[in-house]
């Protein structure tokens, strides 16, 4: 059976979705106790960029944090799970949404506590914009 190029795109999602788990020590914690926002977001970037660099396989450049929400401060003592998701693909970007999970180590109740997305370029040997998804993606699947 032959996939169409929208159903390998589709699974080229499904399958960059990455989980990554953290655990909150006092070292990146600030005077509240807390994860600062700053390592909240570069972990969020990074597992961004895992999953844009997973679905397209292409050099990638982050352009820009749209809309972080700190629903929740995680504490030092918990994990976060990182999840991040694939949602948007373009000509040369995509959109990647990035969700953490606040969860308590003794404790069952993991809960969203910060979310926001992450748009990436691709770009070519000359750090030129270039197609995310490419006629050898579709054909080579």
């Amino acid at each position: 059976m032959t996939l169409s190029a929208e159903q390998i795109i589709e699974k080229r999602i499904k399958d960059s979705v990455t989980y990554v788990t953290k655990t909150v020590f006092p070292s990146r914690t600030n005077h509240h106790n807390t994860l600062f926002g700053g390592d909240a977001l570069a972990w969020m970037d990074e597992v961004a960029f895992i999953a844009a660099t997973r679905f397209c396989r292409k050099p990638l450049v982050t352009i820009s944090s749209d809309r972080v929400d700190f629903k929740e401060a995680i504490p030092a003592g918990t994990f976060a799970e990182l999840v991040a998701e694939v949602v948007y693909v373009g000509n040369t970007s995509l959109k990647v949404d990035v969700n953490i999970y606040l969860e308590r180590m003794h404790k069952d109740d993991k809960h969203l506590a910060i979310s926001g997305s992450f748009t990436f370029v691709a770009v070519d040997d000359n750090h030129r914009p270039t197609p995310v998804v490419c006629d050898k993606m579709i054909k080579g699947f």
